[in-house]
């Protein structure tokens, strides 16, 4: 699996545009329960914006997270925290001939405040917070995921409040099952401010806003603009903006990756207004690095 060569989807907004969803329950428009099935195998990269639960019925799962590698099988879950990028690679079990059948679960914030208030849990912070984490499932999850099938049959007839209403009834079995999930999930908000400088080179190629990383840095949107154009002398947009062109003029004159793969694998979403900003900065296009025209106008 390369980051360099896939598209990073924004889950779980970005699913809406991918082949292998085939099923998902809404709230406020935004998928929160995900059926998928895959009969061939697929891979590709992918930004967190929210916590994800996976449970995988059939077939095998890698997620590779930084120089971690982690599969998920028949009859196991992985729980996944909110504001991190993976590589994810689905497959059917080996010598079966079977594809992939699972489920996600994009549990934000607020659901998890909800549900904290109407279980009357008192979280607690994780001694050491993983991640990742991947464990087996048991008959009562199990069985709950059977109760979703007639729900995937007529999905835009159910009602917001019923799909609450299941997802909250999942995290009761969770937390019930296993104690490192639970601590993970329920850890209340921390209070003190990240560091601008570690949030940004943390997310600085990955597909994210200025509001997102705004809230990683516990700051609201203007407050994250003042703060950093104190810190760095220059308005976020551009700053980010700048590195990633000199990360990907790096990668061009360095690697065998095409200008698209390039473009998406440095932050960039539209390959279109990559080489606009990419010729704006450096007077040429990237297309001329590949054809090694650009190089000598570098020097």
């Amino acid at each position: 699996m390369s980051v360099g060569t896939t598209r990073i989807i924004k889950a779980p907004q970005g699913l809406t545009k991918t082949e292998f969803k085939i099923g998902s329950l809404k709230m406020k428009g935004i998928s929160v329960i995900d059926f998928c099935f895959d009969a061939e195998a697929t891979k590709g990269t992918m930004f967190l914006k929210d916590h994800l639960l996976l449970i995988v019925l059939q077939g095998v799962y890698t997620i590779r997270y930084g120089d971690q590698v982690h599969k998920v099988r028949s009859n196991e879950m992985m729980f996944l925290q909110k504001s991190i990028a993976i590589e994810f690679e689905k497959s059917g079990e080996l010598d079966s001939g079977d594809g992939l059948n699972g489920l996600m679960f994009f549990l934000k914030e607020e659901i998890l405040d909800d549900f904290i208030k109407l279980g009357d849990i008192k979280p607690t912070y994780p001694e050491s917070p993983v991640p990742v984490s991947v464990n087996p499932v048991n008959t009562c999850i199990l069985e709950y995921v059977e109760s979703l099938e007639p729900y995937f049959d007529n999905p835009d007839e159910i009602v917001e409040g019923l799909v609450k209403v299941k997802v909250m009834e999942l995290l009761f079995h969770v937390i019930d099952a296993n104690e490192q999930i639970s601590s993970q999930l329920l850890q209340p908000k921390r209070k003190e401010w990240n560091n601008i400088d570690k949030v940004v080179e943390e997310n600085l190629m990955n597909p994210v806003s200025l509001h997102d990383l705004a809230y990683l840095s516990g700051r609201s949107l203007s407050t994250f603009k003042r703060d950093f154009q104190v810190m760095y002398n220059t308005s976020p947009i551009k700053w980010i903006r700048n590195r990633r062109l000199d990360k990907a003029k790096e990668l061009l004159t360095n690697t065998s990756l095409s200008v698209t793969d390039v473009c998406f694998s440095t932050g960039f979403e539209n390959a279109a207004h990559f080489s606009k900003v990419f010729k704006d900065r450096f007077g040429f296009p990237p297309s001329e690095l590949k054809k090694g025209s650009g190089l000598k106008r570098t020097m």
